[in-house]
């Protein structure tokens, strides 16, 4: 009879739990004591109830996910980030930790790369500047996407990434004006929010865009200033759109980036372009990447008839 109930014990006694997930959960009852709730785990560890000045209910798949990938040092910044978010956002229209409301209100927004600091953001580089960042909410209330919160999504961060990007050229238009800048003739796409660096990837839908691709300034997140690589021409663009870019951002908030770049075969490149000032004389320094400086030299090797950008 002993024998029997030993047993029964064993197949009826809960399966242990990994000793990283009931450290996670002894971290998580220490910073919600901190911040004024208290907290009861759910029998599969799968979400935390918090119950204090309010009540919410926590998911932790995706935190969980999130600690797997990190030093247990930095453990302690990312649960008190996380309930402090979860604190933050608790009274927004949706939750982001379920695709199924998620889904339709992501969005992309590029930021520079060193605006970003340490902050717990999904993204990935356009370029070595340039950060696309995935976003959820209603257009100018879109926040950052945190990874634990893409944790509990069945599709990776990748896969979000280009459900962003669908969903700013499916829903988004832009409004599309010719410009002039000293001589250069530019179109300016226009959105209503800070997606528009999205639809870089359907150019061709607003303009004719050539075999060498298009130079394109992006002087605020929703705005795009783009000038064809046909001629030689294109030097003296690059010299506008950079002057253009620079006073673009020097006169507003908000302001993206104050660089020139290259749009071609599918990829976003930095043309540096620096201003110099020497004995009182301003001038712009180009150093141009490889790949763009033998598109130069083609160019100039090519006979000029009737450039746009001279």
């Amino acid at each position: 009879m002993r024998l029997f109930r030993r047993h029964r014990d064993r197949q009826t006694r809960r399966p242990a739990r990994p000793v990283e997930d009931v450290d996670l959960d002894s971290l998580l009852a220490l910073v919600a004591d901190t911040l004024g709730y208290t907290c009861a785990f759910a029998a599969d560890g799968g979400t935390l109830t918090l119950s204090g000045p309010r009540r919410f209910t926590v998911r932790l798949a995706g935190l969980r996910a999130e600690a797997r990938r990190r030093s247990r040092e930095d453990w302690p910044v990312l649960v008190s980030e996380h309930l402090s978010h979860v604190l933050a956002t608790a009274d927004e229209p949706f939750d982001a930790c379920d695709l199924f409301q998620a889904r339709p209100l992501l969005r992309t927004r590029l930021q520079l790369d060193d605006e970003l600091g340490a902050a717990g953001v999904v993204g990935r580089h356009l370029t070595a500047d340039l950060v696309e960042v995935l976003t959820v909410g209603h257009g100018e209330a879109a926040r950052p996407v945190r990874p634990e919160e893409v944790g509990c999504w069945p599709i990776t961060a990748a896969q979000a990434l280009e459900e962003a990007l669908r969903n700013a050229h499916r829903h988004e238009r832009l409004s599309v004006t010719e410009a002039d800048l000293g001589g250069v003739a530019v179109l300016r796409l226009s959105g209503a929010t800070a997606s528009v660096a999205a639809h870089l990837r359907h150019l061709g839908d607003h303009l004719p865009v050539p075999a060498d691709g298009v130079l394109v300034a992006l002087p605020d997140p929703a705005t795009m200033v783009v000038h064809p690589v046909e001629g030689i021409g294109v030097v003296r663009a690059i010299e506008r759109l950079r002057l253009f870019a620079q006073r673009e951002c020097d006169l507003r908030a908000g302001g993206l980036s104050s660089q020139v770049y290259w749009w071609h075969e599918d990829r976003l490149t930095l043309i540096k372009a620096d201003l110099v000032t020497q004995e009182g004389q301003t001038r712009l320094v180009v150093a141009p990447p490889q790949e763009f400086a033998q598109v130069l030299a083609a160019l100039a090797a090519r006979p000029q008839t009737g450039d746009p950008g001279s």
